[in-house]
């Protein structure tokens, strides 16, 4: 059962899928959208990608504060999973996402990618980063 990772902005969602072993993470795409409360045509494009990858459960990144405090984009993204579960019946566990948008930028600095390409990409790697930590959580339990 693949395990599917999901970055919720508020624009874009990047979407990262686990191995079938579950062991590793690998971005898959960033679903943009024209307005943030707009969410059909992402909903749709999420259950086309379970589908295809045969997908079993959901992990989203929840953006806490630094203080672990959760803000509006918390709630946004709780609400977002609300509706995963309805739209998808997978469970979705909700993942601490903290950092994972400066590590991912971190990445691509160090891999040189230049910086007005970075945002392309960024959404999807910080997707595999909160799938990869989920899935290495699971693996030491």
């Amino acid at each position: 059962m693949r395990t599917m990772g999901l970055d919720f902005g508020s624009k874009t969602v990047g979407v990262a899928v686990s191995d079938p072993l579950g062991i590793t993470a690998q971005g898959l795409e960033i679903i943009r959208r024209k307005e943030e409360n707009k969410l059909r045509q992402t909903y749709a494009r999420i259950e086309a990608l379970i589908v295809e990858y045969q997908v079993g459960q959901i992990v989203l990144g929840l953006p806490k504060n630094m203080n672990a405090t959760e803000g509006e984009r918390a709630k946004l993204t709780r609400e977002f999973k609300e509706g995963l579960e309805r739209r998808t019946g997978l469970p979705v566990t909700l993942w601490d996402e903290r950092l994972t948008t400066v590590a991912a930028d971190k990445a691509m600095m160090e891999a040189g990618i230049r910086r007005e390409h970075r945002k392309d990409y960024v959404d999807m790697i910080a997707a595999s980063l909160i799938l990869q930590g989920y899935l290495d959580y699971q693996e030491k339990r």
